[in-house]
């Protein structure tokens, strides 16, 4: 067992993973970067609010995943307890479709390639509308929802062309579980 730090690589193979913080209401919460051969993946879910570390790792993306966790008005309607729908809206529970959409249009990277849009509550969002708001502003990158029952299919990511005229095509599977 290797325990992560925050700014701290650590390799397996030709991947090298990189936890940094992030605001959540856990102990020592990290986002992670997974690299391999100059190809960047962002695993972002489990946060509050947008935060300069987010920003900053989003914007080296070729593909991420992004938390979208609540539709605001869903959220309000549905029937959690104020307790809680505060809990999840309060900065260091989970980003909401806004938020999430927010970042993506002011730092999507010219390179990114796919975006799925992840930890979707089940009881506050409707994956149909997720794809439906980001997709108007995909902007090149293809945007998928990630399922919460089944593994997502195999994404090329980066440019293949290139990667394969120099012997560096990468592929990489995104699954969550």
């Amino acid at each position: 067992m290797h325990t992560l730090q925050a700014q701290q690589c650590v390799t397996i193979g030709e991947l090298v993973i990189t936890a940094f913080a992030k605001l959540h209401d856990a102990a020592e919460p990290h986002s992670f970067m997974v690299s391999c051969r100059n190809i960047n993946v962002g695993v972002f879910t489990d946060i509050g609010a947008v935060c300069k570390n987010l920003i900053h790792h989003f914007k080296q993306c070729h593909a991420a995943f992004l938390e979208a966790n609540y539709d605001e008005e869903l959220l309000e309607k549905g029937s959690y307890p104020f307790h809680l729908k505060r809990r999840i809206r309060g900065g260091y529970g989970h980003l909401s479709n806004t938020q999430a959409l927010s970042l993506f249009i002011d730092h999507k990277p010219a390179n990114m390639t796919h975006l799925l849009l992840a930890h979707l509550s089940k009881d506050n969002n409707c994956p149909k509308l997720v794809y439906n708001l980001f997709n108007t502003h995909a902007r090149g990158a293809e945007i998928i929802v990630a399922s919460r029952y089944e593994e997502t299919p195999v994404y090329y990511i980066g440019d293949m062309n290139k990667g394969l005229a120099a012997g560096n095509a990468v592929t990489m599977q995104f699954s969550l579980f």
